[in-house]
């Protein structure tokens, strides 16, 4: 890593506190809405600048901003997915993308790896290979020093704060999956997906109101299927210790342009939507979580 991609990250990332302070236990986190292409890491892909936006989550940061509002933190990243992907292991790469010999700590046998999809990306979301050259592996590795490590410290002092204050904290992992017009999947797909590791990273009950509120709000929803949560939700979901995590998946085709990457007419609509999504998952009592957290 040079300089100049340094200089493109003076802030890699950022957390939107709530004007009146913090008086919520939930967090709410956009890890994959990144859209700041260093030129250096331009200089080394294979593919044109649209294409590697293929994995990203688009504007998902914006479309909930409004948790801010309800007393509750908004962690999100400026760095892109195909960048750094905070959503894997620290470790997770793929030996074929680098130079020589990674360190024997490296997991290079994950399925996610074996994907394309580690924490380094060989690949964009429709399998295209992103790098014309192999890296090296001092590169590779401190991308995750400087991106990756800082960001989850700064994550895992969010959840911890909300549990010293609360008693518990629920993260609310923020993302968006291509339609089935991308995909070319022959049928529909939800408009939201739910993801609770299928029932184990959060209390079930805040799945239920997620469910329930958009449900009557008019969407399709379904629950783990084809997105049951990943490493965040899995590491940051352990209620028997007070943590829940949630993640949750919204179709693109709902609010934006996915050749174009603009906002379409429906963008306003829908965040009206997730601000009573943000309201209605607020307003959990946190003394119902506390009594569930006991009785488990």
């Amino acid at each position: 890593m040079n300089d100049n991609e340094s200089r493109d990250f003076d802030t890699p990332f950022e957390v939107l506190m709530p004007e009146g302070g913090i008086a919520s236990p939930f967090v709410f986190n956009s890890p994959h809405s990144g859209r700041l292409y260093p030129q250096a890491f331009l200089d080394q892909a294979r593919l044109d600048a649209v294409t590697l936006r293929r994995s990203e989550d688009t504007f998902v940061d914006e479309l909930f901003t409004c948790a801010t509002s309800l007393g509750s933190p908004l962690m999100r990243a400026h760095f892109p997915r195909a960048f750094v992907d905070l959503n894997r292991e620290a470790y997770e790469l793929d030996p074929r993308m680098f130079d020589g010999p990674l360190p024997p700590y490296v997991n290079t046998r994950s399925i996610r790896v074996a994907g394309g999809l580690g924490t380094i990306a060989r690949i964009v979301a429709d399998g295209a290979e992103i790098y014309r050259d192999r890296l090296s592996v001092r590169e590779g590795l401190q991308r995750i020093e400087r991106y990756y490590k800082p960001y989850h410290h700064t994550l895992r002092g969010l959840v911890d704060r909300a549990r010293r204050t609360f008693g518990m904290a629920i993260v609310i992992d923020c993302h968006s999956m291509p339609s089935s017009r991308i995909t070319r999947e022959p049928r529909r797909r939800p408009d939201f997906v739910l993801g609770d590791r299928y029932g184990t990273s959060c209390a079930s009950i805040i799945t239920d109101v997620a469910q329930e509120t958009l449900q009557r709000l008019g969407y399709m929803v379904t629950r783990n299927k084809p997105y049951a949560g990943g490493y965040i939700t899995e590491t940051y979901g352990a209620p028997a210790a007070g943590q829940h995590a949630l993640q949750i998946e919204i179709n693109r085709a709902l609010y934006m342009d996915e050749v174009k990457y603009e906002r379409t007419s429906g963008f306003s609509w829908l965040a009206n939507d997730i601000g009573h999504l943000c309201q209605r998952l607020t307003e959990i009592a946190p003394d119902t979580l506390l009594t569930r957290q006991a009785a488990e």
